[in-house]
């Protein structure tokens, strides 16, 4: 077979699902929406052993609690630092304020017949006060991670990368550097 012969048959992937002209499936409805939430830390000041972060877990599906950061939509009206000092508070009852920026994820999923583009801004966020609590209904459990705890605790992988970002930027606050070649908030 030339390379002309090639290039002009086509070939069907076995593996492929059907095309929506064969199942007549409606085409799902795509959606944007932004959200903000943080890593809100206790014991900045202190020594690193005991800075410790709040985190929620949440029961997925399958009955497993996955720990994640608090996060939430913004509100009308709303900037992305005051929607995560407020999602903080609503899903731990940790106050805390914007230090800085962690960066943000983007990500899809499918839910109630629509396509969601998502992303969310997190930020790294200083203890002012409260205590834990887990009465948003979606959560699970509330907890104090030490951040050296944070890696293997975190579910999800983008939040463990915007945890180590924030390691950084903590390490740079207080003087301190794990890792001299790393300027701080450089990824």
């Amino acid at each position: 077979m030339s390379a002309g012969e090639r290039a002009n048959r086509s070939r069907r992937n076995p593996r492929r699902r059907n095309s929506r002209a064969e199942t007549d499936k409606p085409r799902l409805r795509t959606v944007r929406e932004t959200s903000a939430g943080g890593l809100v830390v206790d014991g900045l000041d202190g020594p690193p052993a005991q800075r410790c972060a709040a985190l929620i877990g949440r029961t997925d599906r399958r009955g497993r609690l996955l720990w994640s950061l608090p996060k939430g939509h913004i509100e009308q009206g709303e900037t992305a630092e005051q929607t995560a000092m407020r999602e903080v508070a609503e899903e731990t009852g940790i106050q805390g304020s914007v230090l800085a920026s962690l960066g943000s994820i983007d990500y899809w999923f499918v839910t109630e017949g629509r396509r969601v583009h998502k992303t969310v801004h997190h930020y790294l966020l200083r203890f002012l006060g409260g205590e834990l609590s887990d009465e948003d209904v979606e959560v699970t459990e509330v907890a104090w991670v030490p951040l050296s705890e944070l890696n293997s605790r975190l579910a999800y992988a983008d939040e463990r990368k915007l945890a180590a970002i924030a390691s950084r930027l903590i390490d740079g606050m207080s003087g301190e550097t794990n890792d001299p070649e790393t300027p701080v908030g450089k990824q």
